[in-house]
């Protein structure tokens, strides 16, 4: 066997483990006490911002994500720090044109991220060009992803062959993003194998462990040569959260693999966020069960709840098999997109609305049609015809880049957000959404005119709204 380099492990303790576990609710509160001492572990990264963060702060939480960013850069001085970030969609649901993208990158590096991870729902390089090349001017590590999904036209070849792309493009870095927890061990390790001899740069693994395969998958990627993994402190893993951090050190200790982690830090660490959790009890719905539907179904288990909730909410939860069932028809019927955000969401509520309907294509949401115009990018194989005309008629679909049909959106939301604007990164918050932001912003402002006796007679506020799963 050859001789390997250490394994690097990045944390997702503050990112994609609270998003995934209970609903991206965690508070900075909750963050800052035990930064220092997660700071010293010797983390190849960790990934603190980014995915669903940005939105929950301001609807649920009352935090700015710009102020997160700062305090968690503060508390984390010898730790790079890694953010998700879903190509031209940013970090929110739909593409933002070009001078958006370029002012949230921007803003994004000189407020701490050393790393981003950029990813595209379809797996559409043309949709990730633009965030790779502003973060690779602005001096960050760019790694870029390819979202991986099991069907027809996905094999082996067809990583290959976005991997290369991406390689070409100025990634620094490769993820393998597995967000449904789909990728077995032994696919595992031939992928792996296969992009580590075809590309000059180190590849990466990201995992939920939602069909309860990902460590498996973990330990025969790394006998494969992957050079860095996604974990979570364990008492905030599996689930559909990923493989815990522990265990994974204690498998490689003393192998030529050795992370290098000193696993009483970790123990610490993790007892420190088991009374961390409890906090959220309210919203930590998912537990550290395994979900084998994942396998037949490919439903990550954020779409599986809002399914639950959907349903629940038209009292039609006895039709939950038949929406399961019908979400990979929509899916091919779609050319075989990655269930990943947005197109999760396009898939899911498609689905929901064909059982519901009682008749398929009966009703569609306005993303659907954007979807079928080429809007949202190119998928993996042909979208079928009939299904398309039957959606948006003799309309032809865009044929380029689709952010390309954007006009610029930077100078428009400063217009409009003027009156409650302290800073760039507040134009950017309110660009990305609209709504969320002028809410937030709105009581920023009315607090910050309030005296210290009206803010101690209202009591603390601890931000824990209705459930939402994002």
């Amino acid at each position: 066997m050859s001789q390997q380099k250490k394994v690097g492990i990045t944390d997702t303790t503050f990112r994609d483990a609270h998003q995934s576990l209970f609903a991206t609710r965690m508070r900075i509160e909750h963050m800052l006490p035990i930064a220092e001492k997660m700071d010293k572990v010797g983390f190849h990264s960790m990934e603190v911002w980014g995915g669903a963060t940005f939105d929950s702060c301001m609807r649920f939480l009352n935090e700015d994500p710009w102020e997160r960013l700062r305090e968690l850069r503060k508390a984390l001085k010898n730790t790079k720090l890694q953010m998700l970030l879903r190509g031209q969609n940013l970090v929110g649901y739909r593409h933002y044109a070009d001078d958006l993208v370029e002012a949230f990158i921007t803003k994004s590096k000189e407020n701490g991220i050393d790393i981003f991870r950029i990813f595209d729902a379809l797996n559409d390089v043309r949709n990730m060009k633009k965030a790779i090349e502003v973060a690779k001017a602005v001096g960050g590590h760019v790694q870029g992803t390819i979202s991986y999904t099991t069907s027809p036209v996905h094999n082996i070849d067809h990583y290959v062959e976005k991997a290369l792309e991406l390689q070409e493009a100025g990634s620094d870095s490769l993820c393998i993003k597995d967000m449904a927890g789909i990728l077995t061990p032994m696919h595992g390790y031939d992928l792996v194998k296969r992009l580590k001899s075809e590309l000059n740069i180190p590849v990466q693994l990201h995992c939920h462990y939602t069909s309860g395969m990902a460590s498996m998958t973990y330990l025969k990627a790394v006998e494969a040569g992957v050079d860095a993994i996604d974990t979570a402190i364990s008492t905030l893993s599996m689930g559909t959260s990923q493989p815990a951090t522990e265990p994974m050190v204690a498998t490689l200790k003393g192998t030529s693999w050795d992370t290098g982690l000193d696993l009483d830090s970790l123990s610490e660490i993790a007892e420190y966020f088991k009374a961390v959790r409890g906090e959220y009890k309210q919203f930590d719905v998912a537990g550290n069960t395994v979900d084998a539907n994942v396998l037949l179904y490919q439903i990550p288990g954020g779409m599986l709840s809002n399914f639950y909730s959907q349903l629940a909410q038209q009292n039609a939860l006895d039709k939950l098999s038949q929406v399961l069932e019908e979400v990979p028809r929509v899916r091919k019927d779609f050319g075989y997109p990655p269930l990943v955000t947005p197109s999760s969401q396009i898939v899911g509520s498609q689905a929901l609305l064909n059982v519901l309907a009682g008749e398929r294509y009966k009703m569609v949401t306005n993303e659907v049609k954007n979807y079928m115009k080429g809007l949202y990018g190119r998928p993996p194989a042909p979208v079928d015809p009939e299904i398309r005309k039957k959606i948006i008629g003799d309309e032809q679909p865009i044929g380029g880049r689709p952010a390309d049909q954007l006009e610029p959106e930077l100078e428009k939301a400063r217009k409009e957000i003027g009156q409650y604007m302290e800073s760039e990164e507040d134009v950017i918050s309110y660009a990305i959404f609209p709504q969320v932001a002028e809410k937030f912003l709105e009581e920023r402002l009315s607090r910050e005119t309030k005296t210290d006796f009206q803010i101690a007679q209202e009591g603390p506020k601890n931000g824990q709204s209705a459930y939402h799963p994002i």
